[in-house]
Parts: C-alpha cells; structure tokens; sequence
C-alpha cells in the first residue's frame, strides 16, 4: 500500500470483523467505530498500522490494535495476524439459583405416573 494507508472498511473486512464489505461500510458509518477514541462517520477513513480500533457489536466491544493493513481478505489465521486483540474479558456469567423443593430441573422431561403421585400428594398436604 503506498502511504500505509487503509480504509476502514477495507480492513475490517480483511480482518474479519464483517462478513462482508457492505456490512463492514454499514457499521462504519452508524458510529459504532471509533479509531483512536474519535468516533466516525465515514467508511472511507483510513487507518494505519498503530491505531486502535474499539468497535461495538451486538452483544460484545472489541478493542483492536491494528499490528498490519494486508492486502486480501484471507483465511482466519491469516486474518488474526492484522491485528491485536485488546477487548476486555466478557463478565461473569451468573449461575442460576437452584430450583425450588418439589420443582423438576428444567429439561427433565415429563413427570412419570410416580413423580405425577408425589406432586398431587404434596399439593394435598398443602
């Protein structure tokens, strides 16, 4: 590339932040891109070897330093050479409370004849 300089667009496509180019102008344009802290507003700003890239997506932010340009969009291994991974690490998820007495885990199936007695006998004491 002369001058080192890249679209926006171009790379995240090449390093496969979007399926596609016109995905890739799409969430460069709705200002989900900033590079280097400063929102923009256009596909066609270039970026360089250094910057960084924070991009959000539907359930995630990514932090990307862009380590090279590249010239195609390649495969995988390929594409993860572009850039450095600086996203923070996703929450926690939470566990689930235990299910209450007398409740079936979800997933269990239908109750058996047994399990149905048990339960009509419980509700009786009740």
């Amino acid at each position: 590339m002369a001058g080192g300089n890249l679209r926006i667009d171009k790379w995240l496509w090449y390093a496969r932040v979007t399926k596609s180019r016109s995905l890739a102008q799409k969430l460069a344009t709705s200002g989900h891109v900033r590079v280097n802290k400063d929102k923009i507003a256009s596909a066609s700003k270039t970026i360089k070897e250094g910057d960084v890239l924070t991009i959000v997506l539907e359930r995630r932010v990514l932090v990307l330093k862009v380590i090279a340009l590249g010239t195609r969009r390649g495969p995988y291994e390929e594409a993860r050479k572009l850039y450095e991974d600086l996203s923070p690490p996703p929450p926690p998820k939470k566990e689930a409370p235990p299910p209450p007495p007398g409740q079936r885990e979800a997933g269990s199936g239908r109750p058996t004849k047994r399990d149905r007695r048990k339960l009509d006998a419980f509700r009786r004491d009740d």
